[in-house]
């Protein structure tokens, strides 16, 4: 089986970058005290950044099994956080309509 870390890290890193743009929005509409969308954006940020990194410490990693449990722990924060991603869609797509 090939290594999911680089995906996960160019995955991951995009997407930080795409909920900060939204975390930036609201505030700067104002409009992040009415809704909990900016927390959602804001725990997916955390958990994005961290499997940013853990994927990055997979790459790098000498240690076979070390490179491994690093690459799961990316790979479930990635989940947890695009879950997150998901929750804050919902709320907005529930506002529009």
């Amino acid at each position: 089986m090939e290594k999911k870390s680089t995906h996960i890290l160019n995955a991951s890193s995009n997407l930080l970058g795409f909920s900060l743009v939204i975390i930036t929005s609201l505030k700067i509409t104002k409009i992040s005290h009415s809704t909990y969308l900016d927390e959602f954006a804001g725990v997916a940020c955390l958990f994005f950044a961290f499997s940013c990194f853990f994927s990055f410490l997979a790459i790098r990693s000498q240690h076979e099994m070390r490179g491994h449990r690093f690459e799961t722990i990316a790979d479930y924060l990635f989940l947890i956080a695009l879950f997150c991603i998901v929750l804050a869609v919902i709320i907005v797509t529930v506002r529009i309509i």
